[in-house]
């Protein structure tokens, strides 16, 4: 199997990397619909996101070590396989609490791609380079939070809840046989690993005593945690707080999404003239500023709807700039340990996600300021993180 194209990495990886979000965003619309198929309580329909970022933040534990042992293409197809079975579990789901164990087993094999896809561009690339890909993955990414709920909303009335889940499968199977006929083997034989879980433990207690690969690691992950608090309360903010018809609210989080990719393009230019160690702590303030004004705005009531949805763009965006920056300078030193370092990123990432979708449960009050309060907290722990452990 030849190499393939820069582009065509690009997007197998992209779309390897997408299926998380993707599988979170599609069925975002659907939510209440299942509550009522299921005839389920509205806590525990949105139990079914929260055990997807539990099941996304551990499995990853799991397909960093087995991908620096036994390649990145067999625990791939692993987790593709079970996230194809699971996806299919869901659409034929008969109560909420066979979905919501489907749902954690969907998570557990969807993880893989988002681990060995961070683990293939530390295969092939520098730095630098690491960046320049990374950046291309979040404008592969970036549009699944933009098509995902429109293709949810567009689905509901025809085929139901349960036809969002179909689909999904078939995203899976078809992941599956590209993998197969165009992702090569990046990790030679020679350079695997072949310690056994003593050794394996060692790598990430070297890891997590890494001051800077934990300060690039958190700041990615709290300045992420703050998209998770957008995922988990803009549907209540946009739909009910501020009447927005559910048949737009895909276009507004997709609208987002957009600025992602815009920031993603701008960061990987701009990293190709400029150390991503210097370009971080200027790009880090974005986010900082942004959620301390969205804050003000929800707490306060100037600017309204605008004021919300300015403040809120200007912090999602400027995740597409943060995280191939975070992922690049954090794996560039531990080439050696790609998977597992991957693998603790993710964890990180999706466990402050799970926790974020926690704290804005206990903190809701029907008002927008929990969001809000959330993601400013996000900005400034991230801004924190790389000031006193990366620098």
């Amino acid at each position: 199997m030849s190499a393939p194209s820069h582009r065509r990495l690009a997007l197998i990886l992209g779309a390897l990397a997408g299926i998380g979000p993707f599988s979170i965003d599609m069925y975002l619309p659907a939510l209440p619909d299942i509550g009522t198929s299921l005839a389920a309580p509205a806590g525990q329909v949105q139990g079914t996101l929260a055990i997807y970022f539990l099941g996304l933040a551990f499995g990853q534990v799991l397909y960093g070590p087995l991908s620096d042992r036994h390649g990145r293409r067999r625990p791939l197809f692993v987790g593709l396989g079970l996230y194809t079975v699971a996806a299919v579990a869901c659409a034929l789901a008969p109560d909420i609490q066979v979905l919501t164990a489907a749902r954690l087993f969907q998570a557990l094999g969807g993880c893989a791609g988002m681990v060995i896809a961070r683990a293939v561009v530390r295969d092939v690339t520098d730095e630098r380079g690491a960046v320049r890909l990374m950046a291309q993955l979040m404008l592969v990414m970036g549009v699944a939070p933009i098509i995902a709920p429109v293709i949810g909303g567009a689905l509901l009335p025809v085929f139901g809840w349960r036809g969002i889940f179909w689909l999904l499968a078939g995203y899976g199977a078809t992941m599956l046989a590209v993998i197969a006929l165009l992702l090569p083997e990046t990790l030679e034989p020679a350079r695997r690993r072949r310690e056994g879980v003593i050794a394996v433990i060692r790598v990430w207690g070297g890891l997590v005593a890494d001051r800077r690969f934990m300060g690039y690691a958190l700041t990615g992950g709290f300045i992420i945690g703050g998209m998770f608090a957008y995922i988990s309360g803009s549907p209540f903010v946009f739909m009910e707080l501020h009447g927005v018809p559910s048949s737009q609210y895909g276009f507004y989080f997709g609208a987002n999404a957009l600025g992602i990719m815009v920031a993603g393009q701008v960061v990987g230019r701009l990293a190709q003239r400029i150390a991503p160690a210097r370009l971080l702590p200027v790009v880090i303030w974005v986010p900082f500023v942004a959620g301390l004004a969205l804050l003000a705005v929800t707490a306060t009531g100037v600017g309204g709807f605008p004021g919300l949805l300015v403040t809120l763009f200007c912090y999602i965006a400027m995740i597409g700039a943060v995280m191939p920056l975070t992922v690049a300078l954090a794996m560039g030193p531990h080439g050696s340990v790609a998977g597992s370092a991957s693998a603790l990123m993710g964890t990180l990432q999706f466990g402050i996600g799970a926790s974020v979708g926690a704290v804005l449960g206990v903190l809701q009050d029907g008002t927008a300021v929990p969001m809000a309060a959330v993601i400013a907290g996000c900005g400034v722990a991230g801004w924190t993180a790389l000031r006193a452990l990366a620098h």
